[in-house]
């Protein structure tokens, strides 16, 4: 089919629109810097929007003892000390202005009478820091970056998949992509990039990520331009996602259910969290809940779905109504479940990418000079576990300071390099796709990967099931040579499919390798062969391309931070 091709031309290019691509193009737009905004998904459907707990800053309007040095202490305890302590400060200490930079834009916060903005707790914070808006954060958070992108009259093309990054000689000079309803093709020229495509967490067979987002997009743009992975195997898994419906798998039923009172049951009737933490039971922190239910999933006291049962029917209904209206509806809406007389079916779902493309701690640059990496596809601020409310005011703090290193880097260019070879392999790649002879389904070897992916490399580990889910991944990866792609008078989303499909086996395995190399339980790491921390592995684990991983040393804590850390009580706190 013969497609038309555009070029487009802008001094920097961000990819993605969700919170943190959106914050960058603000910070660009309002210093006067030729911007574009580019995403396969529409702008008003971020996964930003599901976010619901809050965002984290030591602002002290409830604690006044509070300060941001306790704040990146406790995100360094909660990561099992394999967060960047230089990342960690500098989202802790850039916090309250980038909430500052929020009310500026009318961000609507939850707020006491005389006017200061509420604070909770929300994970395992030792003062109340988190700030909110309801129980959608994340939902009035993206609304205000949008208005004020509208506002600024930053174009946006949101419905354009790119493919590849165009790069020469380890410099990034633009990207190539196509639109997903006509297929038309775009060059899209510019001095820099900023990459804010997601994580991985939609290549599992259950996750809170929807279809065609956290593809791992960004672990495959970012490498095949020549940047390297860091702790792909440090992924977050919540414990409570839906069973069904299937297209549904991993919808979470948020923790606030368990809060209220919610008890998890396996398929004998036992509240079994009293085999696990006899204390806080049901509102333990949410890795080792995970855990417990995929240990009586796999012990054989799972439900007839394979989950567990999160059973409120002990509550009165007036009490449901009145605390979790939006998850009694939900449920009414996707499975005719009445929560108030039946338990709902779920699982561990995938949740969070923590692992991402490797990026300096300054200012999110890249081994490509003029990429830069933000938000759930950058690594390095939460390690191997995330302290609830921080993904929030991580996105924003470093979505301004990319985007400020890249109005510099762009600034400074003498002139932009471009390179006919690099477009041409780029057009290639669609080309090859769109003639290929064969019959394999694209979405149907998706299933593949997120079924291996379950299946060896869920929320509990072993060698051998990692060994042979790389195997597996190996068969998927030849078959991929006969895809067939059909485009159609619905669009080019089957095309979209296939390059998914690639991004999906690339961080598969990625995180297969890495997971294969972190022999030992830590936070979201859970070996089975491995059941304890082991401290030679106190490290960030680099992915550099298949067979290729490398041990890197965590910085030392700055003096200030580490007098600061200690165990948090988590007595009366939620979670996640």
């Amino acid at each position: 089919m013969d497609c038309v091709e555009q070029q487009v031309a802008t001094s920097v290019l961000v990819i993605g629109a969700g919170g943190a691509a959106l914050r960058a193009a603000i910070e660009l737009a309002e210093r006067g810097i030729d911007v574009l905004v580019v995403a396969k998904r529409p702008m008003s459907d971020a996964h930003t929007t599901l976010a619901r707990g809050g965002v984290n800053a030591a602002l002290a309007t409830m604690d006044p003892e509070d300060c941001w040095q306790q704040h990146a202490a406790d995100t360094l305890d909660e990561s099992c000390l394999l967060a960047d302590p230089i990342t960690v400060s500098v989202v802790t200490e850039g916090a309250a202005d980038a909430i500052r930079d929020l009310e500026r834009y009318g961000m609507a916060f939850a707020r006491e009478r005389d006017g200061r903005i509420s604070q909770r707790f929300f994970g395992a914070h030792t003062h109340r820091r988190t700030a909110y808006a309801g129980d959608h954060t994340g939902l009035e958070l993206h609304r205000t970056l949008v208005h004020r992108t509208q506002e600024l009259g930053v174009p946006v093309m949101d419905s354009v998949y790119i493919t590849s990054l165009l790069v020469r000689d380890a410099v990034v000079f633009g990207a190539y992509g196509f639109d997903v309803h006509d297929g038309t093709r775009y060059t899209i020229h510019s001095d820099s990039v900023i990459l804010a495509t997601g994580g991985h967490a939609r290549i599992w067979r259950r996750t809170s990520s929807r279809r065609g987002e956290n593809t791992g997009d960004s672990f495959r743009l970012a490498h095949e331009a020549g940047a390297r992975i860091r702790d792909a195997e440090l992924v977050q898994f919540h414990p409570t996602g839906l069973i069904e419906p299937e297209e549904g798998a991993g919808t979470v039923v948020p923790d606030i259910a368990r809060a209220e009172g919610g008890m998890l049951r396996n398929a004998l009737g036992e509240r079994f969290m009293r085999r696990y933490d006899k204390e806080r039971m049901e509102l333990s922190r949410s890795n080792h809940v995970a855990v417990a239910a995929d240990t009586e999933i796999r012990e054989g006291r799972g439900t007839p779905h394979g989950g567990v049962w999160l059973d409120l029917t002990h509550l009165p209904r007036t009490h449901i109504l009145d605390r979790l209206p939006r998850l009694y509806q939900t449920l009414l809406d996707a499975q005719l479940l009445d929560i108030a007389t039946d338990p709902i079916e779920v699982g561990p779902a995938a949740h969070y990418s923590m692992g991402g493309v490797w990026v300096y701690a300054d200012d999110h640059s890249t081994d490509v000079a003029g990429l830069y990496v933000i938000g759930e596809a950058s690594t390095g601020m939460h390690g191997a576990g995330m302290l609830g409310g921080n993904p929030l005011i991580e996105l924003l703090v470093y979505g301004k300071i990319a985007a400020r290193a890249a109005a510099r880097y762009s600034m400074g260019l003498g002139a932009q390099q471009r390179c006919r070879s690099a477009v041409s392999h780029a057009r290639e790649a669609i080309a090859g796709m769109l003639s290929s002879p064969g019959s394999e389904n694209a979405r149907y070897l998706q299933r593949a990967v997120r079924t291996t992916m379950t299946q060896r490399a869920g929320v509990v580990r072993d060698e051998v099931g990692l060994r042979a889910g790389l195997d597996e991944i190996d068969d998927i990866e030849c078959l991929t040579s006969r895809l067939a792609v059909h485009p159609d008078i619905a669009g080019f989303f089957e095309l979209a499919q296939a390059f998914d499909l690639r991004s999906a086996l690339l961080a598969a395995r990625a995180t297969l390798e890495t997971a294969l190399q972190r022999r030992e339980t830590r936070g979201c790491h859970n070996r089975s062969d491995y059941p304890q921390a082991d401290e030679s592995l106190r490290v960030n684990l680099v992915w550099s391309g298949p067979g290729s991983v490398a041990a890197e040393p965590v910085p030392a804590i700055p003096g200030g931070v580490s007098e600061l850390m200690r165990p948090v009580s988590v007595i009366g706190k939620l979670l996640e």
